[in-house]
Order: C-alpha cells, then sequence, then structure tokens
C-alpha cells in the first residue's frame, strides 16, 4: 500500500506530537507513527518541569487549559546545602517568568487528543519503521500497521522517535559526530503518596549523595536520590528509601518531610548526549533522538519543544515562501541552545552530586561553587535564567 503526505513524523513523543500541531496550524500535512500503543505513550513518566517559553507556546497553541487549572506555578527555587536552605527567586530575577510543573503524560495526554481532535492521522502500534532515501527529494519511510505494510512518500521526514529510534541511524557515520558522557551515577526515583513537603523544588547537596524533592500533585510528591546507576531497585525498601531521604534534607530549620506510601521507584541512568548535525537531506532530529541531558537542569522536554518550533517556522518558510534557508540553517540554530542546555545541566550535575573518586578538595570546590551561587546575584541570576529557560528563538 502507497500513502502520501508533506512531512512524515517518526514517534509520539512531546516532539512529535507538537510538530504536528505545528504544522497542521500552517495547513501542512503530516502523519505521525509510533510504535507503542496510546495506552503506553500517555503512561510515560517523566519528568515535568516546563520552561516559560513552553508554557506560552502551549497556551497560544489553545492547549494550556488543563496545564493552567492542573499545574503548579513556581516562582522559585531551594538549593539546600549545610543543613541550610536557601531560595533562588526565578521570577524576581528573571523579569516575572517561572516554571510550571506540569506531568510529562500529562502534556501528552493533552497533545494526543488534540492531535485527534483536529483529524490528523496519528498511527500506534506501527512496527518495523524503515527510512529510504532520506538525502532525495522523495524520501520514504516503510512500516506495518495493523499487518498491512505501507510505503509513506514524504517531502520531509521528522525523526522525533527518541534516543532508541530509527531516526537517528540513517545519519552515516561519515557525516555524524557523536558526543557523549556517561556518569557515574543515577537517580533512585519515588513516586509517593503524601501532600507536599515544600511549596517549590529542593536541590539537596549532602554528603551522602544529591536529593530532591518536587510536587506532581496535592496528593503526590515526586523525588530522587544519588544512587549507584547499576544497583538494582529490589535492593531499595521502602525503609531504606525514606532514611535516606531524611539524612540527606536534614536541616537546622523547622521543616519536615512528609510521608506516606511508596506507589513506584525506578532507577534512572544520567548520561549527556549530542549528534552533530541534526540533519542529513531530507531528514531531520527533534527531542531525545539528537540530545539527551542530565536531568538535574529539568530541559529535556523543553528542548524538544524548541527544536520543533524552529523545524515547524522552517518548513513553513519553505512551503509558503519557496524558501531553503531556514531549514539549511536547522542544526546549527538548535545546536546553539542544545549546548547551552548541555552546559548548564552539566553545571548543576557537577555542582550537587557526589563523585565516587572526589576528595576533600573536590567537595570545598562544591560548596564554594554553591555559597558563590546563593550569595552572588549575578550568579543567582545566570541560575534562574537558565532555568526558566532561554527564549524560544534564542
Amino acid at each position: 500500500m502507497n500513502k502520501r503526505t508533506q512531512v512524515g513524523i517518526i514517534g509520539a513523543g512531546p516532539a512529535g506530537l507538537l510538530l504536528a500541531l505545528l504544522l497542521a496550524r500552517e495547513g501542512i500535512d503530516s502523519i505521525v507513527l509510533e510504535k507503542r500503543s496510546r495506552k503506553d505513550v500517555e503512561a510515560t513518566i517523566r519528568a515535568g518541569v516546563l520552561e516559560q517559553g513552553t508554557v506560552d507556546l502551549l497556551i497560544e497553541m489553545g492547549l494550556g487549559e488543563r496545564m493552567q487549572r492542573e499545574g503548579s506555578v513556581h516562582h522559585g527555587i531551594e538549593l539546600r546545602f549545610d543543613g541550610v536552605g536557601h531560595r533562588i527567586p526565578l521570577t524576581e530575577l528573571t523579569n516575572g517568568h517561572a516554571i510550571t510543573l506540569y506531568p510529562q503524560h500529562e502534556v501528552l495526554k493533552d497533545l494526543v487528543a488534540a492531535r485527534l481532535g483536529q483529524g490528523g492521522e496519528l498511527l500506534f502500534n506501527v512496527e518495523h519503521a524503515q527510512l529510504f532515501d532520506v538525502n532525495s527529494s522523495q524520501p520514504r519511510i516503510h512500516y506495518t500497521h495493523e499487518h498491512e505494510t505501507v510505503e509513506l512518500q514524504c517531502d520531509f521526514i521528522a525523526g522525533c522517535d527518541g534516543f532508541h529510534g530509527v531516526s537517528r541511524t540513517a545519519l552515516p557515520q561519515s557525516i555524524s559526530t557523536i558526543f557523549t558522557r556517561s556518569y557515574p551515577f543515577g537517580w533512585l526515583g519515588i513516586l509517593m503518596q503524601a501532600p507536599p513537603s515544600a511549596d517549590e523544588l529542593i536541590y539537596a547537596y549532602s554528603e551522602r549523595g544529591f536529593s530532591l524533592v518536587s510536587t506532581r500533585s496535592p496528593e503526590l510528591q515526586r523525588m530522587y536520590i544519588q544512587c549507584d546507576p547499576h544497583d538494582h531497585i529490589a535492593r531499595w525498601s521502602d525503609e531504606m528509601i525514606l532514611e535516606e531521604l531524611q539524612a540527606r534534607l536534614t536541616t537546622i530549620d523547622p521543616w519536615q518531610l512528609r510521608i506516606g506510601p511508596i506507589i513506584q521507584k525506578s532507577i534512572l541512568a544520567m548520561r549527556s548526549f549530542v549528534i552533530e548535525p541534526m540533519q542529513y537531506g531530507r531528514l531531520f532530529l527533534a527531542g531525545d533522538a539528537a540530545h539527551i541531558v542530565p536531568p538535574t537542569g529539568a530541559k529535556g522536554l523543553n528542548l524538544a519543544v524548541a527544536d520543533v518550533r524552529h523545524l515547524a517556522h522552517a518548513l513553513t518558510a519553505f512551503y509558503q515562501k519557496q524558501r531553503n534557508d531556514l531549514l539549511e540553517a536547522y542544526s546549527a540554530t538548535c545546536l546553539r541552545r542544545v549546548w547551552r542546555a548541555e552546559h548548564f545541566s552539566w553545571w548543576m550535575t557537577s555542582m550537587l552530586h557526589r563523585f565516587p573518586d572526589d576528595d576533600p578538595f573536590q567537595q570545598r570546590m562544591q560548596r564554594a561553587q554553591l555559597d558563590y551561587t546563593v550569595r552572588s546575584r549575578a550568579a543567582a541570576i545566570s541560575l534562574a535564567e537558565n532555568y526558566i529557560g532561554l527564549p524560544l528563538d534564542w
């Protein structure tokens, strides 16, 4: 069976779905192909810290109603070390900007509903997707859906299928360069049924390792503790997790961790990854297919949003004004922001985590950086500006 579309989009994560919606707004046809089921897509559990620019774009797209109703706007974060919490007033330091906590699976539910609501083609449970002729004017995607083999002819292909997807493998090794770093620790993440322990996120440095406290809803807390990335989750009993959280978050202030049943726990390895370029011929990579950041800087979903905003703008210029320049500049445009986010995420990670081979000198260096960040307005502004997100057209 043969099909035709202007833009074939592989992957129904935030990047692929938002790209389809942005293109539809400009009258550009696309088909979204996803190997997972709708249920699995909408159950994706990942961080939900949305930058100001991401929030503004979702509202502009008419996708912000539930986010504004159920999300939580935060005007600051806390850096905690040596038993003392120090608030970084994000809104005050960034001319009124803030972050919004809204879980990624809720974002995905909104995007899926919007795509289906507009009548756009979104196929789940797609198998055996392969890319062909991406360096020609007529790239193709072969796939199987509901036991039928399909050849999808496209003008362009957007690879939004994540780190383990097929899109990135279509870039020849001879023209691509991979930059990567694996960190010697991971995050043990939990969901706990308990009311919020704090009004804003807490990033804590301690001699026992990093920990993070955030709120998922009025009844759920999302918390993380630094751990061995190769550890087995079965080794961590609920009692051990609570003991570690209490020890790492101890403070001289009258603050208490509110506790309740732990309903989910898992271990996340941490790495940085970038492929250059993010395009080849008529294939354009976006989101996790092109770059991974450690979650300390809360940049993953937001980078995906910035990528597809640039790509949608470039494709619109191509179809409406016969311009190729923005498509040709896509990779360079995105990578400027990607590397800024990679650096910020690396900096936050290096400042807040204990490294296996550190020594008293390294620990003093981390304390000095933390102390400078909370005492210097210039340093706090730099953290705040990066955390709430640079403008999407930066």
